[in-house]
């Protein structure tokens, strides 16, 4: 049986490429970057030199950005490190209703134990905040807004430029997630105007375990972690010099194929939406056409469980996903469908399928092949599905 593996929002492989530079720094130069010795030093330059590619790739300075173990560590620093700064000042946060699970829960922290004001920001059907409705929300008190560039589960993507300017304007912090759009769209911290970037590698053919946290220069944040003075006391720990140069090296590799990924993953996503839409009934596309990373494509079956579409599919050697990997097992409907409107009829029948660089026509065909009998055998058992 042929797997067919359409999870790249979870993760991806890493690139040969990749693992092949990193290995050095596993076996050859194992040295600790903290270490004043010959070995420490050629690890420090490894280090610096990654952090020169990184801070390149998306238009900001190598001190203004500090390497972690990935995603949710940099948006958990960037969220309760800004409020640990500021609480004595200020005690209101303003977070997107759908982000990820490590900017919600720090949040959420804040507010129930931390007796933090907390304001989620609306979205519309496709996604989209709108800056009215930050206009309205965020006030004296506000000390970050944090919103996510590019939604995991369907892919939209923010005007992030025009958010930040309004938390700018109000001289509150801002902070994006960018751990879906960095290396598939161009991300530029300067134009964007945001104050803290989140980014990570296993996204995008990198190693997991490698992160990074950009924070513009003359921002405070409160460290987590303390016990050393790596990356200038504000993620304290021995650095992972292999998989910063991993993360450069995937980096690299992104932005030299992003134009033709793009157009790739565009031509093959809009060619699967099309197949499935007049293959099915009943199904609704989640998210905006227009404006989303391409190879993300987040589709409802109506009147069926997602769980129930995971498992079959699994059973015919496909992988997706029902929404963020981080939730998954739940049978609640993912928080982001419901923040958008949408129906629970359709929300709990919403699956992820996320290209990759792998992804061809003849997989595509296989898997609308295989969910044409498994939504008609799951739509026939359910209690709620109503033929149209």
């Amino acid at each position: 049986m042929e797997q067919i593996y359409l999870d790249h929002n979870a993760t991806t492989p890493v690139d040969p490429e990749v693992a092949e530079i990193m290995s050095r720094y596993f076996v050859k130069d194992f040295g600790n970057a903290s270490s004043v010795h010959n070995f420490g030093r050629d690890a420090k330059v490894a280090l610096e030199n990654a952090r020169e590619q990184i801070a390149e790739f998306i238009n900001c300075e190598p001190a203004e950005l500090y390497f972690t173990s990935g995603g949710t560590e940099s948006d958990n620093i960037a969220v309760l490190g800004t409020t640990y700064q500021y609480k004595r000042r200020k005690n209101h946060l303003i977070v997107g209703s759908t982000e990820h699970h490590a900017v919600f829960e720090p949040a959420e922290f804040l507010h129930q134990k931390e007796n933090w004001e907390l304001d989620f920001l609306p979205v519309d059907r496709d996604g989209f905040c709108t800056a009215s409705d930050l206009e309205e929300l965020i006030s004296d008190k506000t000390a970050l807004v944090s919103v996510m560039h590019a939604n995991n589960e369907t892919g939209t993507i923010q005007d992030i430029k025009t958010l930040a300017q309004i938390a700018n304007s109000h001289k509150v912090l801002f902070h994006t997630d960018a751990v879906q759009s960095i290396g598939k769209i161009r991300v530029d911290v300067k134009e964007l105007g945001v104050d803290m970037l989140s980014l990570n590698a296993h996204k995008i053919y990198g190693p997991k375990g490698i992160g990074a946290l950009f924070i513009r220069q003359g921002v405070k944040i409160a460290p987590l972690f303390y016990g050393g003075s790596h990356e200038k006391k504000r993620r304290p720990g021995t650095e992972n010099v292999a998989g910063a140069v991993g993360l450069a090296r995937a980096l690299e590799i992104a932005s030299q194929r992003m134009e033709q990924d793009h157009k790739k993953l565009s031509e093959l996503a809009d060619y699967f939406i099309d197949k499935v839409d007049s293959a099915i009934a009943d199904v609704a596309f989640n998210g905006s056409r227009e404006k989303r990373i391409p190879q993300t494509v987040n589709l409802s079956f109506v009147g069926i469980e997602g769980e129930s579409i995971l498992l079959s599919l699994d059973l015919e050697g496909i992988a997706c996903s029902s929404g963020s990997a981080c939730t998954s097992g739940s049978t609640e409907p993912s928080h982001v469908m419901t923040a958008m409107g949408k129906p629970k009829i359709e929300a709990q029948g919403a699956i992820r399928f996320s290209l990759g660089r792998s992804t061809t026509v003849k997989q595509l065909d296989y898997v609308v092949e295989k969910l044409i009998p498994t939504i008609e055998r799951l739509r026939s058992l359910s209690p709620v599905y109503e033929k149209g």
